[in-house]
């Protein structure tokens, strides 16, 4: 019909869209092939960026999660601790006269086999318990730090010789190994707690023996201690839960063992952190900074004092040792 354009179906509308054969994208000294160079160049810069401020979303995402999980486990901590402190006392105020009674009894039952016998079981259950009392109120201990001038060698020689009987009645291998003498501002006694705990956890992990490693690492920025075991590891929800209060895996446990090192670590502005090694077992890290700001402090001896510190404390291990 003359003078009617009849539209287009669906497939002859996207065949006219086709370049025609032959075609070329017109040269960047043409008008047009400049401005759709701009523009390509244009979107892939776009899509770069977009891809930049999700990423950069998600990160922050994350860590105003971790924030808030940290802020959460913080307050239930706190509580938590209140708590801690004071069933801790009233279990510890009970728990002085059966020592009190324990000891009676031993002196009337003097000649009574069976009878001391029972009495012993009352008396290991009452160690028990006193033991679990004071991992209470190390937990929930209220106080900033002490700080003086710690030669570090000397605090892991120390625990390491005072559990050495325990390791060696497990054919547990210990070593202890130290990027030189080096000295850190720190409560001597709550690091000394903190790698006791450790060395603890060590070998119950190693019932069977094995070797254990405990080493002092220092850098520009920080200055660690590493305890490394060969015992079977740590399952992954044990990993993400290690240092929870009242978690353990172990059979009678009370779980307050590594939250006890945490919360020393986080008291010196440090941290600790647990990962499977490779060739089996664990090893937990304690991180610290070298430069403390938080939290009072006390001016430790002069060098030459704390070097001759330093070998009274490596004397009197290897007298422990001797004797």
């Amino acid at each position: 019909m003359d003078g009617v354009t009849l539209p287009l179906t669906s497939n002859e509308t996207t065949a006219a869209m086709k370049p025609a054969e032959g075609w070329v994208l017109p040269s960047a000294e043409d008008g047009l092939g400049a401005v759709l160079e701009a523009w390509q160049a244009a979107t892939i810069r776009l899509e770069k960026t977009h891809e930049a401020l999700r990423a950069e979303v998600k990160r922050l995402t994350d860590e105003l999660e971790r924030k808030n999980r940290q802020l959460a486990r913080k307050d239930r901590l706190a509580d938590l601790g209140r708590m801690a402190a004071h069933i801790a006392h009233e279990l510890r105020n009970s728990l002085v006269p059966v020592a009190l009674y324990v000891s009676l009894l031993r002196r009337h039952l003097e000649h009574d086999e069976q009878g001391l016998e029972i009495l012993e079981c009352i008396a290991a259950s009452h160690r028990a318990a006193e033991s679990t009392v004071t991992d209470l109120l190390q937990f929930a201990a209220d106080r900033e730090p002490c700080r003086e001038w710690v030669a570090i060698g000397a605090v892991l020689t120390s625990v390491v010789s005072d559990l050495r009987p325990q390791a060696e009645a497990q054919g547990v291998e210990m070593i202890v190994q130290s990027d030189g003498e080096f000295f850190v501002r720190a409560d001597r006694e709550m690091l000394r707690r903190a790698v006791f705990n450790l060395v603890l956890n060590a070998l119950d992990a190693m019932p069977q023996g094995g070797r254990f490693i405990l080493r002092a690492v220092k850098d520009a920025e920080e200055w660690r201690i590493e305890a490394e075991d060969e015992g079977p590891g740590l399952p992954e929800h044990a990993l993400q839960r290690a240092f929870e209060p009242f978690f353990t895996t172990k059979k009678g446990g009370t779980g307050l063992g590594l939250a006890i090192v945490q919360r020393i670590a986080e008291l010196h502005g440090g941290e600790v952190d647990v990962v499977n090694r490779a060739a089996g077992g664990a090893r937990f890290t304690l991180s610290f900074p070298h430069e403390v700001a938080d939290g009072p402090t006390h001016d430790g001896p002069s060098p030459e004092k704390r070097r001759g510190a330093f070998r009274d404390d490596a004397r009197a291990v290897a007298s422990r040792e001797g004797q």
